[in-house]
């Protein structure tokens, strides 16, 4: 885990923005909210900030999950890859608006699958970031009993999400 109050690696681009960053940068943020820092740094390469414009709303937007099992898989990934600051963001931008409990939040990083804080839905999902992370991969008797919750399109999106904040963990602590 990159150490607490580690000064930036590659300083986030500041405004006054070149006028197709800032569009971009415009693009990924709700309407009135500042770009985040993780954005203002990818905008240093200004044509890949392009295609993760392009192609964020296909991770970023609601899909077909559980907003609940949504926060959990992204909570889980960031907590397990060190991820401080992205997990931070998603206590603060949604898991407390969504209600969560301080102990669920704070389990997301010191709890093991079979804690009793999780329901059984959450410990499957818990136990496929663990495995997706310590692995890469998930094993027959766990997908089975994802396969039972969730349906195809749903299972993709699952894995799919833990390996996309697996990526923004890597960026937020390497930059």
């Amino acid at each position: 885990m990159p150490p607490a109050g580690r000064s930036p690696r590659i300083t986030p681009v500041e405004p006054p923005y070149d006028p197709e960053v800032g569009l971009d940068l415009e693009k990924l943020m709700p309407p009135g909210i500042p770009p985040l820092s993780i954005f203002r740094t990818i905008a240093n390469h200004p044509r890949l900030l392009r295609k993760f414009r392009l192609t964020a709303p296909a991770f970023f937007a609601k899909g077909l999950l559980d907003p609940k099992d949504r926060e959990l898989i992204i909570h889980r990934a960031c907590a397990r890859c060190g991820a401080e600051y992205e997990w931070g963001v998603h206590v603060a931008a949604f898991s407390r608006p969504m209600g969560f409990s301080e102990a669920w939040i704070h389990a997301t990083v010191h709890a093991t699958a079979d804690d009793p804080v999780w329901s059984e839905r959450e410990a499957l999902l818990v136990r496929m970031v663990d495995e997706l992370h310590d692995t890469g991969d998930v094993s027959d008797d766990l997908w089975k009993a994802l396969a039972a919750r969730w349906d195809v399109t749903q299972l993709v999106e699952l894995v799919i999400l833990a390996g996309q904040y697996h990526l923004i963990s890597f960026v937020v602590n390497a930059f």
